[in-house]
């Protein structure tokens, strides 16, 4: 969808719930925050970490600025601001707050990557469950798993995808060692965290796997250009690292 057009739905719909609820008589506290729920899931179809800012709190700025609610006592301008941080809680913004995975962009990976019997595969921020929903397509047979800190996402995400087992969790404090394949769709900040992690953690011949941001200190196993142009970088344990294969090119 172009932007600003899911602000600008989200935005209509909010008021449209706020003012309706104010006609059958509800009280204004309960209808700002029908306006504002409604706006923090709206923000999910954001696809930037501002963009979802925006939508969020585009109603409440806009309810305020009308002056239609001046009855509402000070501290009820804090509850969008708390919805915002139920949906996408600080901690997260250091990694990825919502990066779905785009359909089909994993399209081919049980090939490159071949997991025999029932592998358990993690999907490490799953969000509301497009890379599982992903991995369900390559992987049929394998028991999925997906660590989300996010409430709401994490309920969001049980219940599209039914077929995994979804738990609230930090990604980074989570045992990634009983997992085959570690799938990954952060950040590029977050990468060499993951790297680091993996190294201690991964048994050997098990996989990570990152859309479209590389492991600059890894020597990548595989890689699978996705249908947009995009790269799924996979890499195998025990990680050849960058450093390692110069030092090997340049050994006398």
């Amino acid at each position: 969808m172009i932007w600003p057009l899911p602000a600008l739905l989200t935005w209509a719909a909010a008021w449209a719930v706020f003012v309706g609820a104010t006609w059958l008589g509800t009280p204004s506290l309960i209808a700002l925050g029908l306006g504002a729920a409604l706006g923090a899931i709206g923000s999910l179809f954001g696809s930037t970490p501002w963009r979802r800012v925006f939508i969020a709190l585009g109603f409440p700025l806009s309810l305020a600025a009308s002056g239609l609610g001046g009855a509402l006592p000070a501290w009820a301008w804090l509850l969008p601001l708390a919805l915002l941080a139920l949906v996408y809680p600080i901690n997260t913004w250091r990694d990825a707050p919502l990066f779905p995975t785009p359909s089909g962009a994993l399209t081919g990976l049980a090939q490159r990557v071949p997991l025999p019997g029932a592998p358990m595969i993690l999907d490490a921020g799953c969000g509301l469950g497009d890379g599982l929903q992903e991995l369900r397509r390559e992987y049929p047979a394998a028991s999925l798993h997906g660590l989300e800190w996010s409430w709401p996402l994490r309920f969001a995400c049980a219940w599209r995808c039914r077929f995994a087992t979804i738990r609230r969790g930090d990604i980074w404090a989570a045992d990634w060692s009983a997992y085959d394949m570690v799938y990954l769709f952060q950040r590029p900040e977050s990468m060499q965290r993951a790297a680091d992690k993996a190294s201690r953690e991964l048994a050997s011949g098990h996989w990570l796997a990152s859309l479209e941001f590389e492991i600059t200190s890894f020597v990548p196993t595989q890689t699978l250009t996705c249908a947009d142009g995009r790269c799924v970088w996979l890499y195998r344990a025990p990680f050849t690292h960058q450093h390692s294969k110069h030092s090997e090119e340049t050994a006398p």
